[in-house]
Protein backbone atom coordinates (compact mmCIF):
# COMPACT_ATOMS: atom_id res chain seq x y z
CA UNK A 1 0.00 0.00 0.00
CA UNK A 2 1.29 3.46 -0.86
CA UNK A 3 1.59 5.87 2.08
CA UNK A 4 1.73 9.51 1.04
CA UNK A 5 3.42 12.19 3.08
CA UNK A 6 1.01 14.97 4.12
CA UNK A 7 -0.16 16.85 1.04
CA UNK A 8 -1.38 20.01 2.70
CA UNK A 9 1.63 21.71 1.19
CA UNK A 10 0.51 20.53 -2.24
CA UNK A 11 -3.03 21.79 -1.90
CA UNK A 12 -1.81 25.12 -0.56
CA UNK A 13 0.55 25.40 -3.48
CA UNK A 14 -2.38 24.84 -5.83
CA UNK A 15 -4.14 27.87 -4.50
CA UNK A 16 -1.02 30.04 -4.66
CA UNK A 17 0.30 28.77 -7.99
CA UNK A 18 -2.85 27.94 -9.93
CA UNK A 19 -1.37 29.49 -13.04
CA UNK A 20 1.83 27.45 -12.92
CA UNK A 21 2.64 26.17 -16.38
CA UNK A 22 5.32 23.62 -15.48
CA UNK A 23 7.72 22.49 -12.78
CA UNK A 24 11.03 24.29 -12.32
CA UNK A 25 13.54 21.43 -12.12
CA UNK A 26 16.91 20.78 -13.69
CA UNK A 27 16.64 18.50 -16.69
CA UNK A 28 19.70 16.26 -17.00
CA UNK A 29 18.89 13.75 -19.73
CA UNK A 30 22.34 12.15 -19.74
CA UNK A 31 22.51 8.39 -19.27
CA UNK A 32 22.96 7.16 -15.70
CA UNK A 33 22.52 3.43 -16.40
CA UNK A 34 22.02 1.23 -19.44
CA UNK A 35 20.01 -1.95 -19.07
CA UNK A 36 20.35 -4.27 -22.07
CA UNK A 37 21.09 -1.14 -24.14
CA UNK A 38 18.03 0.66 -22.73
CA UNK A 39 18.94 3.96 -21.09
CA UNK A 40 17.89 5.24 -17.67
CA UNK A 41 18.57 8.98 -17.51
CA UNK A 42 19.59 11.07 -14.53
CA UNK A 43 16.41 13.08 -15.04
CA UNK A 44 14.28 9.94 -14.68
CA UNK A 45 16.09 9.03 -11.48
CA UNK A 46 15.53 12.49 -10.01
CA UNK A 47 11.86 12.39 -10.95
CA UNK A 48 11.36 8.92 -9.45
CA UNK A 49 13.22 9.91 -6.28
CA UNK A 50 10.87 12.87 -5.95
CA UNK A 51 7.85 10.60 -6.42
CA UNK A 52 9.15 8.20 -3.75
CA UNK A 53 9.65 11.13 -1.39
CA UNK A 54 6.07 12.27 -1.96
CA UNK A 55 4.90 8.69 -1.36
CA UNK A 56 6.82 8.75 1.95
CA UNK A 57 8.90 5.72 0.98
CA UNK A 58 11.56 4.86 3.60
CA UNK A 59 15.27 4.73 2.84
CA UNK A 60 17.49 6.50 0.30
CA UNK A 61 15.06 7.80 -2.33
CA UNK A 62 17.63 8.24 -5.11
CA UNK A 63 19.13 4.80 -4.59
CA UNK A 64 15.70 3.18 -4.58
CA UNK A 65 14.71 5.20 -7.65
CA UNK A 66 17.65 3.91 -9.63
CA UNK A 67 16.94 0.29 -8.62
CA UNK A 68 13.25 0.65 -9.49
CA UNK A 69 14.02 2.07 -12.91
CA UNK A 70 16.55 -0.68 -13.67
CA UNK A 71 13.94 -3.27 -12.72
CA UNK A 72 11.31 -1.51 -14.81
CA UNK A 73 13.48 -1.62 -17.93
CA UNK A 74 13.67 -5.39 -17.52
CA UNK A 75 9.97 -5.66 -16.69
CA UNK A 76 8.95 -3.63 -19.75
CA UNK A 77 11.22 -5.72 -21.95
CA UNK A 78 9.50 -8.85 -20.60
CA UNK A 79 6.12 -7.21 -21.26
CA UNK A 80 7.06 -6.61 -24.90
CA UNK A 81 8.17 -10.21 -25.31
CA UNK A 82 4.87 -11.42 -23.82
CA UNK A 83 2.76 -8.99 -25.88
CA UNK A 84 1.61 -7.00 -22.84
CA UNK A 85 0.75 -3.35 -23.51
CA UNK A 86 -1.28 -1.51 -20.84
CA UNK A 87 -4.16 0.57 -22.12
CA UNK A 88 -4.64 4.30 -21.62
CA UNK A 89 -7.76 3.44 -19.60
CA UNK A 90 -5.63 1.36 -17.21
CA UNK A 91 -3.16 4.19 -16.67
CA UNK A 92 -5.99 6.67 -16.09
CA UNK A 93 -7.52 4.29 -13.53
CA UNK A 94 -4.16 4.23 -11.74
CA UNK A 95 -4.05 8.02 -11.63
CA UNK A 96 -7.61 8.09 -10.26
CA UNK A 97 -6.63 5.64 -7.52
CA UNK A 98 -3.62 7.81 -6.64
CA UNK A 99 -5.86 10.87 -6.41
CA UNK A 100 -8.49 9.08 -4.33
CA UNK A 101 -5.92 8.26 -1.64
CA UNK A 102 -5.24 11.96 -1.01
CA UNK A 103 -8.83 13.11 -1.47
CA UNK A 104 -8.19 14.92 -4.75
CA UNK A 105 -9.57 14.83 -8.23
CA UNK A 106 -7.05 13.52 -10.83
CA UNK A 107 -6.63 16.96 -12.38
CA UNK A 108 -5.93 18.52 -8.96
CA UNK A 109 -3.39 15.82 -8.17
CA UNK A 110 -1.49 16.35 -11.43
CA UNK A 111 -1.30 20.11 -10.83
CA UNK A 112 -0.20 19.61 -7.22
CA UNK A 113 2.55 17.18 -8.23
CA UNK A 114 3.72 19.56 -10.94
CA UNK A 115 3.95 22.27 -8.29
CA UNK A 116 6.27 19.94 -6.37
CA UNK A 117 8.38 19.49 -9.50
CA UNK A 118 7.02 16.13 -10.68
CA UNK A 119 5.96 15.82 -14.32
CA UNK A 120 2.75 14.00 -15.21
CA UNK A 121 4.69 11.75 -17.59
CA UNK A 122 6.87 10.56 -14.71
CA UNK A 123 3.79 9.42 -12.79
CA UNK A 124 2.36 7.80 -15.91
CA UNK A 125 5.60 5.92 -16.59
CA UNK A 126 5.56 4.58 -13.03
CA UNK A 127 1.97 3.35 -13.33
CA UNK A 128 2.47 1.96 -16.85
CA UNK A 129 5.39 -0.20 -15.67
CA UNK A 130 3.42 -1.50 -12.68
CA UNK A 131 0.45 -2.48 -14.83
CA UNK A 132 2.66 -4.09 -17.48
CA UNK A 133 4.54 -6.19 -14.91
CA UNK A 134 1.30 -7.40 -13.31
CA UNK A 135 0.19 -8.49 -16.78
CA UNK A 136 3.45 -10.38 -17.32
CA UNK A 137 3.19 -12.24 -14.01
CA UNK A 138 -0.47 -13.07 -14.56
CA UNK A 139 0.24 -14.35 -18.06
CA UNK A 140 3.26 -16.45 -17.11
CA UNK A 141 2.26 -17.72 -13.68
CA UNK A 142 -1.48 -17.22 -13.21
CA UNK A 143 -2.31 -20.86 -13.86
CA UNK A 144 0.27 -21.98 -11.27
CA UNK A 145 -1.20 -19.80 -8.51
CA UNK A 146 -4.54 -21.57 -8.08
CA UNK A 147 -5.52 -22.11 -4.43
CA UNK A 148 -7.25 -25.31 -3.27
CA UNK A 149 -10.25 -25.45 -0.94
CA UNK A 150 -8.08 -27.30 1.58
CA UNK A 151 -5.58 -24.45 1.63
CA UNK A 152 -8.40 -21.95 2.19
CA UNK A 153 -9.84 -24.07 5.03
CA UNK A 154 -6.51 -24.18 6.81
CA UNK A 155 -5.84 -20.47 6.30
CA UNK A 156 -9.31 -19.54 7.61
CA UNK A 157 -8.67 -21.69 10.67
CA UNK A 158 -5.37 -19.93 11.27
CA UNK A 159 -7.04 -16.50 11.33
CA UNK A 160 -10.05 -17.39 13.49
CA UNK A 161 -8.37 -19.62 16.05
CA UNK A 162 -10.66 -22.49 15.01
CA UNK A 163 -9.43 -25.89 16.11
CA UNK A 164 -6.56 -24.71 18.30
CA UNK A 165 -3.88 -25.42 15.70
CA UNK A 166 -0.24 -25.66 16.77
CA UNK A 167 2.63 -25.83 14.29
CA UNK A 168 6.18 -27.13 14.46
CA UNK A 169 8.43 -25.02 12.25
CA UNK A 170 12.04 -24.68 11.19
CA UNK A 171 13.54 -21.39 10.02
CA UNK A 172 16.34 -20.08 7.85
CA UNK A 173 17.22 -16.39 8.18
CA UNK A 174 19.69 -15.12 5.57
CA UNK A 175 21.35 -11.68 5.93
CA UNK A 176 20.87 -9.36 2.97
CA UNK A 177 22.53 -6.13 1.84
CA UNK A 178 21.96 -4.02 -1.28
CA UNK A 179 25.09 -5.60 -2.74
CA UNK A 180 23.92 -9.19 -2.09
CA UNK A 181 20.18 -8.73 -2.68
CA UNK A 182 20.11 -10.47 -6.04
CA UNK A 183 22.16 -13.46 -4.91
CA UNK A 184 20.24 -13.86 -1.65
CA UNK A 185 16.87 -13.67 -3.42
CA UNK A 186 17.98 -16.32 -5.90
CA UNK A 187 19.27 -18.57 -3.09
CA UNK A 188 16.09 -18.09 -1.05
CA UNK A 189 13.94 -19.11 -4.01
CA UNK A 190 16.01 -22.27 -4.44
CA UNK A 191 15.68 -23.10 -0.73
CA UNK A 192 11.92 -22.54 -0.89
CA UNK A 193 11.72 -25.58 -3.19
CA UNK A 194 13.05 -27.92 -0.46
CA UNK A 195 10.63 -30.67 0.58
CA UNK A 196 12.82 -32.75 2.92
CA UNK A 197 13.22 -31.86 6.61
CA UNK A 198 16.84 -33.08 6.82
CA UNK A 199 17.78 -31.10 3.71
CA UNK A 200 16.27 -27.91 5.21
CA UNK A 201 18.19 -28.50 8.46
CA UNK A 202 21.46 -28.79 6.49
CA UNK A 203 20.67 -25.55 4.66
CA UNK A 204 19.96 -23.82 7.99
CA UNK A 205 23.39 -24.87 9.29
CA UNK A 206 25.02 -23.50 6.14
CA UNK A 207 23.13 -20.28 5.44
CA UNK A 208 21.05 -19.15 8.43
CA UNK A 209 22.04 -16.29 10.76
CA UNK A 210 19.34 -17.16 13.32
CA UNK A 211 20.34 -18.45 16.76
CA UNK A 212 18.42 -21.64 15.86
CA UNK A 213 20.91 -22.52 13.09
CA UNK A 214 22.87 -24.95 15.31
CA UNK A 215 19.64 -26.93 15.81
CA UNK A 216 19.00 -27.01 12.06
CA UNK A 217 16.62 -24.06 12.36
CA UNK A 218 14.16 -26.01 14.54
CA UNK A 219 11.58 -24.02 16.54
CA UNK A 220 9.42 -25.48 19.32
CA UNK A 221 5.65 -25.97 19.03
CA UNK A 222 3.64 -22.73 18.89
CA UNK A 223 0.05 -21.70 18.28
CA UNK A 224 -0.41 -20.55 14.70
CA UNK A 225 -2.25 -17.47 16.01
CA UNK A 226 1.04 -16.26 17.54
CA UNK A 227 2.50 -15.81 14.06
CA UNK A 228 2.41 -12.51 12.14
CA UNK A 229 -0.98 -12.24 10.34
CA UNK A 230 0.54 -12.12 6.83
CA UNK A 231 2.61 -15.25 7.55
CA UNK A 232 -0.22 -17.44 8.90
CA UNK A 233 -1.90 -18.21 5.54
CA UNK A 234 1.44 -19.24 4.06
CA UNK A 235 2.16 -21.59 6.97
CA UNK A 236 -1.34 -23.08 6.97
CA UNK A 237 -1.16 -23.76 3.24
CA UNK A 238 1.92 -25.97 3.70
CA UNK A 239 2.15 -29.73 4.00
CA UNK A 240 4.87 -31.24 6.23
CA UNK A 241 8.24 -30.74 4.56
CA UNK A 242 7.12 -27.80 2.41
CA UNK A 243 8.64 -24.34 2.73
CA UNK A 244 7.15 -20.85 2.52
CA UNK A 245 8.00 -18.34 -0.14
CA UNK A 246 10.89 -16.04 0.92
CA UNK A 247 9.62 -13.76 3.69
CA UNK A 248 11.35 -10.34 3.75
CA UNK A 249 12.64 -9.00 7.07
CA UNK A 250 14.69 -5.86 7.79
CA UNK A 251 18.17 -6.68 6.44
CA UNK A 252 17.31 -10.37 5.96
CA UNK A 253 15.12 -12.90 4.17
CA UNK A 254 13.44 -15.73 6.11
CA UNK A 255 12.03 -19.10 5.08
CA UNK A 256 9.90 -21.39 7.23
CA UNK A 257 9.42 -25.12 6.84
CA UNK A 258 6.43 -26.94 8.34
CA UNK A 259 7.63 -30.05 10.17
CA UNK A 260 4.31 -30.97 11.76
CA UNK A 261 0.85 -29.63 12.63
CA UNK A 262 -1.62 -30.71 15.32
CA UNK A 263 -4.96 -29.69 16.80
CA UNK A 264 -4.99 -29.12 20.54
CA UNK A 265 -8.67 -29.95 21.02
CA UNK A 266 -9.55 -26.45 22.21
CA UNK A 267 -10.05 -23.18 20.44
CA UNK A 268 -6.96 -20.97 20.26
CA UNK A 269 -7.55 -17.22 20.57
CA UNK A 270 -6.88 -14.62 17.93
CA UNK A 271 -5.25 -11.41 19.12
CA UNK A 272 -6.16 -7.77 18.55
CA UNK A 273 -2.96 -6.36 20.09
CA UNK A 274 0.56 -7.37 21.02
CA UNK A 275 2.44 -5.49 23.74
CA UNK A 276 6.21 -5.76 23.75
CA UNK A 277 9.34 -3.99 24.96
CA UNK A 278 12.57 -3.70 22.96
CA UNK A 279 15.87 -2.52 24.41
CA UNK A 280 18.44 -1.62 21.72
CA UNK A 281 22.17 -1.84 22.39
CA UNK A 282 24.33 -0.29 19.65
CA UNK A 283 27.37 -2.30 18.67
CA UNK A 284 25.72 -5.70 18.30
CA UNK A 285 26.95 -8.81 20.10
CA UNK A 286 29.96 -7.25 21.78
CA UNK A 287 31.24 -8.69 25.06
CA UNK A 288 30.17 -5.46 26.78
CA UNK A 289 26.60 -5.73 25.47
CA UNK A 290 26.32 -9.44 26.23
CA UNK A 291 27.54 -8.79 29.77
CA UNK A 292 24.99 -5.99 30.20
CA UNK A 293 22.22 -8.24 28.92
CA UNK A 294 23.16 -10.99 31.36
CA UNK A 295 22.99 -8.51 34.26
CA UNK A 296 19.61 -7.23 33.10
CA UNK A 297 18.20 -10.75 32.63
CA UNK A 298 19.21 -11.71 36.18
CA UNK A 299 16.74 -9.16 37.60
CA UNK A 300 14.12 -9.09 34.82
CA UNK A 301 10.69 -10.57 35.57
CA UNK A 302 8.23 -8.28 33.76
CA UNK A 303 8.34 -5.51 31.18
CA UNK A 304 7.92 -2.94 33.95
CA UNK A 305 11.32 -3.96 35.36
CA UNK A 306 13.07 -2.77 32.21
CA UNK A 307 12.49 0.90 33.05
CA UNK A 308 14.64 0.65 36.17
CA UNK A 309 17.21 -1.75 34.72
CA UNK A 310 17.80 0.50 31.68
CA UNK A 311 17.73 3.81 33.56
CA UNK A 312 21.40 4.54 32.80
CA UNK A 313 20.94 4.08 29.04
CA UNK A 314 19.64 6.75 26.61
CA UNK A 315 15.85 6.96 26.80
CA UNK A 316 15.45 6.26 23.09
CA UNK A 317 17.12 2.86 23.53
CA UNK A 318 13.99 1.43 25.19
CA UNK A 319 10.61 1.32 23.51
CA UNK A 320 7.39 -0.26 24.75
CA UNK A 321 4.44 -0.54 22.40
CA UNK A 322 0.99 -2.08 22.21
CA UNK A 323 -0.01 -2.42 18.57
CA UNK A 324 -2.08 -4.67 16.33
CA UNK A 325 -0.24 -7.84 15.26
CA UNK A 326 0.09 -6.50 11.72
CA UNK A 327 1.89 -3.36 12.96
CA UNK A 328 4.74 -5.18 14.71
CA UNK A 329 7.97 -4.96 12.66
CA UNK A 330 8.49 -8.26 10.88
CA UNK A 331 11.77 -9.24 12.50
CA UNK A 332 10.32 -8.61 15.96
CA UNK A 333 7.00 -10.29 15.09
CA UNK A 334 8.71 -13.52 14.05
CA UNK A 335 10.65 -13.61 17.32
CA UNK A 336 7.66 -12.63 19.50
CA UNK A 337 5.70 -15.54 18.01
CA UNK A 338 8.07 -17.88 19.87
CA UNK A 339 7.55 -16.20 23.26
CA UNK A 340 5.01 -16.47 26.06
CA UNK A 341 4.16 -13.54 28.32
CA UNK A 342 7.23 -12.11 30.11
CA UNK A 343 9.63 -14.29 28.12
CA UNK A 344 12.71 -12.72 26.55
CA UNK A 345 14.64 -13.14 23.30
CA UNK A 346 18.12 -11.82 22.54
CA UNK A 347 18.17 -13.24 18.99
CA UNK A 348 17.40 -10.05 17.04
CA UNK A 349 20.27 -8.01 15.61
CA UNK A 350 19.24 -4.98 13.56
CA UNK A 351 21.26 -2.52 11.47
CA UNK A 352 21.42 1.26 11.61
CA UNK A 353 21.16 3.33 8.43
CA UNK A 354 24.97 3.33 8.40
CA UNK A 355 25.06 -0.47 8.62
CA UNK A 356 26.17 -0.67 12.26
CA UNK A 357 24.81 -3.64 14.27
CA UNK A 358 22.31 -3.15 17.11
CA UNK A 359 21.56 -5.98 19.56
CA UNK A 360 17.92 -6.06 20.71
CA UNK A 361 16.60 -7.44 23.99
CA UNK A 362 12.99 -8.26 23.13
CA UNK A 363 10.34 -9.06 25.74
CA UNK A 364 6.70 -10.04 25.26
CA UNK A 365 4.58 -8.07 27.73
CA UNK A 366 1.26 -9.63 26.71
CA UNK A 367 -1.31 -10.29 24.01
CA UNK A 368 -4.91 -8.99 23.90
CA UNK A 369 -7.51 -11.52 22.82
CA UNK A 370 -9.74 -10.36 19.94
CA UNK A 371 -13.46 -10.89 19.57
CA UNK A 372 -14.27 -13.44 16.89
CA UNK A 373 -14.91 -12.17 13.38
CA UNK A 374 -15.95 -13.95 10.21
CA UNK A 375 -13.18 -14.31 7.67
CA UNK A 376 -14.13 -14.10 4.00
CA UNK A 377 -13.01 -17.21 2.10
CA UNK A 378 -12.68 -15.08 -1.01
CA UNK A 379 -10.37 -12.62 0.78
CA UNK A 380 -8.26 -15.48 2.14
CA UNK A 381 -8.02 -17.09 -1.31
CA UNK A 382 -6.99 -13.77 -2.88
CA UNK A 383 -4.36 -13.23 -0.18
CA UNK A 384 -2.86 -16.68 -0.71
CA UNK A 385 -2.91 -16.27 -4.48
CA UNK A 386 -1.26 -12.84 -4.32
CA UNK A 387 1.47 -14.19 -2.04
CA UNK A 388 2.15 -17.03 -4.47
CA UNK A 389 2.23 -14.69 -7.46
CA UNK A 390 4.57 -12.32 -5.61
CA UNK A 391 6.97 -15.19 -5.00
CA UNK A 392 6.94 -16.05 -8.72
CA UNK A 393 7.41 -12.36 -9.60
CA UNK A 394 10.43 -11.99 -7.30
CA UNK A 395 12.02 -15.10 -8.75
CA UNK A 396 11.41 -14.08 -12.36
CA UNK A 397 12.81 -10.59 -11.77
CA UNK A 398 15.91 -12.06 -10.10
CA UNK A 399 16.36 -14.25 -13.18
CA UNK A 400 15.99 -11.28 -15.53
CA UNK A 401 18.57 -9.30 -13.56
CA UNK A 402 21.03 -12.19 -13.56
CA UNK A 403 20.79 -12.44 -17.34
CA UNK A 404 20.89 -8.68 -18.01
CA UNK A 405 23.80 -6.46 -19.00
CA UNK A 406 23.63 -3.50 -16.63
CA UNK A 407 26.21 -0.74 -17.01
CA UNK A 408 26.36 2.30 -14.70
Amino acid sequence: MISFRPLARLTTALAVCAALTGPLVAQDFSAAVTVNDRVVTNFEIEQRALLLSIMNAPGNARKQAKEQLINERLQLQAAEINGIQPSEEGVQAGIQDFARRVNMQPEELIKALETEGLYEDSLRDFLYAQIAWRGVIQTRFGAQANISEEEIDRAVASNTGTGGINVLLSEIVIPITPQTAQQVQSLALQLSEITEIDQFAEAALQYSQSRTKDEGGRIDWMSVTNLPPELRPQIMALKPGEVTAPYPLPNAVALFQLRSMRETGRRAPSYSAVEYAALSLPGGRTEENLGLMRRILDDLDTCDDLYGLAKDLPRDNLIRESVTPGEVPRDLAVELAKLDENEVSTNVVRRTAAGEPVLVLLMLCGRTVALGEEVSREDVANSLRNQRLQSYADGYLAQLRSEAIIVE
